[in-house]
Parts: C-alpha cells; sequence; structure tokens
C-alpha cells in the first residue's frame, strides 16, 4: 500500500532520517515509502540474508538481535516509532546484519534500494541529505556501542 497518511510529514519531518530535507524533495521521498505491517512475532529481516530496502519505525516495538557462532541470541536493541534500520545494507551492499522481530504488531515505512537511486537521479540535494541523515545516526550508534564497550572493559578490571 501507498503511503498517503495526512500526518505522515510531520512524522517523517521528526525523524532523523528525513530531518532537513526541503518540502519538494520530502514529497519526492514520501511518494516512494511504502507501508508494511507486521504481527507481533514476525520476523521483518533475518541475519544474512540479502537485504535491498530500508524501514523507518511508524509504529510498534521490534527486537534487533544477531546469533553466536555457537547460535546464542544476543539482543543488541529495541526500535520504536522514530527509528529507522536497514540502511547499513543499501551504503555497503552486505547481507543483514541483524534479525529484526516485530514484538508488538507494527507499521513500518519501506524505502527501496532501487528509490533511494531514483532520489539520487531526480534530486541530488535530497540524496545528499540522507546521506548526511544516515551517517549521522551511524555515528550516533558508534558512540553508543563504543561507550558500552568500554564500560565492559571497565567493570571487568574492577
Amino acid at each position: 500500500m501507498t503511503v498517503t497518511a495526512p500526518d505522515l510529514e510531520a512524522f517523517l519531518l521528526a525523524t532523523p532520517f528525513f530531518g532537513g530535507l526541503p518540502q519538494q524533495s520530502l514529497d519526492l521521498l514520501m511518494s516512494m515509502l511504502v507501508e508494511r505491517s507486521f504481527e507481533a512475532g514476525s520476523t521483518v529481516v533475518s541475519e544474512g540474508e540479502p537485504g535491498r530496502s530500508m524501514f523507518v519505525v511508524k509504529s510498534g516495538r521490534l527486537a534487533v538481535s544477531k546469533r553466536t557462532k555457537a547460535g546464542r541470541v544476543i539482543p543488541i536493541s529495541v526500535l520504536q516509532p522514530g527509528d529507522f534500520f536497514g540502511e547499513m545494507t543499501l551504503i555497503e551492499m552486505q547481507n543483514r546484519s541483524a534479525t529484526v522481530v516485530a514484538e508488538a504488531p507494527t507499521v513500518l515505512y519501506e524505502l527501496t534500494a532501487q528509490n533511494l537511486y531514483a532520489c539520487y537521479k531526480a534530486d541530488i540535494h535530497a540524496y545528499v541529505i540522507v546521506l548526511q541523515n544516515i551517517n549521522r545516526e551511524l555515528s550516533r550508534r558508534l558512540r553508543r556501542s563504543d561507550d558500552r564497550f568500554a564500560r565492559r572493559a571497565a567493570d571487568n578490571d574492577n
């Protein structure tokens, strides 16, 4: 289903992914989004599978996890409205790095790599802003990961 909700624009502008986009660019990207619904317990993406799209969480709650070589599932994070995921596969063209499961009924907006490329062709300025927004969010995530790693190392020293 194509996204047409009247409050979609305000929601998207409040997310880190769409911040700073001029109206025309936002309209273009909004026209490319597809709404996806998932029931609680549904797997949205699986670690290791090919990925060619990213998602913005409209509603619900999702659990992100990775599996160890021994098969143990390690929780990584929880995603809530306004968060986005799957962007790494659009940047590096690698398989999914984690599994994402809906913990509650969830609505996502999907943006495919093909549509992101279409954005590049139609509006290079919007494309650059989107990439800056993705990079900013990836940097925030890396900082949080660094902090967790440092805390664990400090706890092990004590």
